[in-house]
């Protein structure tokens, strides 16, 4: 199979990117003035309803329920795989930067990794990989700082739920490994589906009369469920079906990065060193973890 991309390519993968890079952002915007459990619903609900108009749009149609093994892949990627982790990264993000968020869910494929190996006896963890899982994982202590040992504050939870989040992304992989094959629209419509009616109870325990939204929030829920959930996913499946998921990867070295620049210019948000040391330290045991599966499957 051949490697070369073309522009047009790398250009859907720099903009599926940024969808994604986008969404640590515009979540700091709808959390100064919506709960999470406000946003979660409103953002699953707007990607639900894009998605399925295109499905339709293509005369594509959800499975039956008899099929038992597509409906529990579709709910399981759609409550923790979807659902819950949004809600943790939101939670998380009413203390932390995007920046930061974004750097932590980075460290999402070691725990993959971890859970591969449990799960599936081809994924083993082998010495090299074993070397690029302490690589990563110390990045992960060294974000989490030397305030981590001395007790729980407000900005280390916040930390603890978005790596809670990162997890159930890993979880997510372990259960999209097994899911059966379904046309490409149609699992994402299924999954965002099941997660916008799992993520209604959080209206329930909203205290609204807390809620004030401005322009500012309302436009950044809409911009989390039409750009970074509804865009994204349907240029992710658009390059699942002409390239590879080595190629797609990637997007977890470059999302950091952006991340870190629109929360520059966007917030004027700037990282301690231990975030820089940590970013070099996560996505070289990201790299070094996940170069021999690679190797052995590059398509």
């Amino acid at each position: 199979m051949t490697t070369h991309r073309s522009p047009a390519e790398w250009g859907l993968f720099l903009l599926l990117s940024l969808c994604w890079a986008c969404a640590f952002a515009m979540t700091k915007l709808a959390v100064g003035g919506l709960p999470a459990s406000v946003i979660i619903p409103g953002r699953l609900t707007v990607a639900a309803l894009i998605l399925w108009g295109v499905m339709l749009a293509r005369g594509e149609r959800l499975p039956p329920f008899s099929d038992r093994a597509a409906w529990l892949s579709i709910v399981g990627l759609g409550t923790i795989g979807t659902a819950a982790p949004f809600y943790l990264i939101t939670l998380g993000q009413k203390t932390i930067d995007s920046s930061l968020a974004a750097l932590l869910i980075s460290a999402a494929p070691l725990f993959t990794a971890v859970l591969a190996h449990i799960r599936f006896h081809d994924e083993q963890i082998t010495a090299y990989k074993a070397a690029g899982l302490i690589v990563g994982f110390a990045g992960v202590a060294v974000l989490l700082g030397p305030d981590a040992l001395t007790g729980l504050d407000l900005e280390l939870g916040a930390q603890l739920l978005v790596l809670m989040g990162a997890f159930c992304y890993a979880i997510n992989s372990i259960i999209a490994r097994q899911a059966p094959r379904l046309p490409a629209i149609v699992m994402p419509v299924g999954f965002l589906t099941v997660a916008s009616i799992a993520s209604l109870p959080m209206l329930v325990w909203t205290d609204w009369s807390e809620v004030q939204p401005t322009a500012v929030n309302l436009a950044a829920v809409l911009g989390l469920g039409a750009i970074s959930t509804a865009a994204a996913g349907i240029i992710l499946m658009y390059l699942v079906a002409r390239t590879s998921a080595t190629f797609i990867a990637l997007t977890g070295y470059v999302i950091p990065i952006m991340s870190a620049v629109i929360g520059y210019f966007a917030f004027r948000e700037t990282q301690s060193w231990n975030a820089l040391v940590a970013f070099v330290l996560i996505l070289a045991g990201v790299w070094f973890s996940q170069r021999q599966a690679r190797k052995r499957a590059p398509a």
